[in-house]
């Protein structure tokens, strides 16, 4: 038994971030941040009332109506998010809170950029065990609320947004998520890409707050480096696994890091960009709620047929990388 995507939605709140807003807030210009990233604008969720949890609700009510089911039918919400509204409890908690799904459990996981992915293969394995049959998998951030908006070298890239899927037992043999690699490295990946504070380690205090230790702290060079080799070889990985040519992808789904390595690992693989998603320019990097916003805009678009061969792959903090080969159900 495979897990196959049954709905699929997107939540990006109203407010807008320009690079022309940026360039009152920072020194730096439009051009700079398009030519390094590709990024002309990106989503702020600007209440302060509201947090990852508001998303994560706006997304799971969708995904029900769409897949038009009653929340109660739900047995499992997984939230993969890197700004949870807090520790504890889990944002998956506080979603299932929101929508009423009252016979589900739910949990966080918490794999920076490649959360979506880790989340959606680790939701398969409850579908293909047969211990549930509704799973419901989301990706979303609140980058914002991690942000130093007086570092262009973090500020430029990121936004807030999220997106979500349902999983269920496919109907067909030979359709679903069919297959999956994931890799982390600790020892490398974990100076390039982090927020220095707010766990254990280094809890809260006037120090680590002058210090502006609760923001993202990266070093561009080695990540994108990094991610660029690490996406390209898992989804060779996928590729040869499967006996899957260029030819026979339908889209390859990149994490939205920004567009220089979405195309440097699109390159790589020898995929043709046309069938590269990028939506990177309208929102930003999203994180974990990258790879979600880009299925639902496919889905929205019609452009995923049955039997659609995608291949979605993600790198993130940790190291974190991965890839899915899903086939369209």
């Amino acid at each position: 038994m495979k897990a196959a995507i049954t709905a699929t939605a997107k939540y990006l709140p109203d407010s807008i971030l320009s690079n022309r807003d940026l360039e009152k807030m920072l020194d730096t210009t439009d051009e700079w941040i398009v030519t390094r990233t590709g990024i002309s604008e990106r989503r702020i969720l600007r209440d302060p009332e509201k947090a990852t949890s508001y998303m994560c609700g706006e997304i799971a009510r969708q995904l029900l109506e769409k897949r038009k089911i009653d929340a109660s039918e739900i047995e499992l919400i997984i939230v993969a998010t890197m700004t949870p509204d807090m520790l504890f409890p889990s944002t998956a908690c506080l979603t299932q809170g929101i929508i009423g799904a009252v016979n589900a459990w739910a949990f966080d996981l918490n794999a920076a950029c490649s959360g979506f992915v880790f989340a959606l293969n680790t939701a398969a394995r409850f579908i293909e065990s047969g211990v549930h049959k509704k799973v419901m998998v989301i990706g979303a951030d609140k980058m914002s609320s991690i942000l130093d908006f007086t570092d262009r070298s973090t500020a430029i890239l990121f936004g807030d947004g999220g997106g979500g899927v349902i999983l269920e037992p496919a109907d067909e043999d030979g359709f679903g998520l069919l297959d999956s690699r994931l890799y982390s490295d600790g020892k490398t990946g974990q100076e390039h890409l982090l927020m220095p504070a707010g766990g254990s380690l280094h809890p809260a205090s006037h120090e680590t707050i002058d210090k502006k230790m609760h923001y993202i702290h990266q070093d561009g060079r080695q990540v994108f480096k990094s991610a660029v080799i690490s996406m390209a070889d898992v989804a060779e990985e996928i590729m040869k696994r499967n006996n899957l040519q260029a030819d026979d992808i339908a889209y390859l789904v990149p994490h939205q890091a920004n567009q220089r390595i979405i195309s440097a690992t699109a390159e790589r693989m020898g995929v043709d960009q046309s069938k590269v998603i990028s939506n990177v320019s309208r929102f930003g990097n999203t994180t974990a709620g990258t790879i979600p916003i880009c299925l639902a805009e496919l889905d929205e678009q019609g452009k995923l047929h049955h039997g659609s061969n995608l291949i979605l792959v993600s790198f993130g903090a940790g190291y974190t990388w991965g890839g899915i080969y899903l086939k369209w159900q």
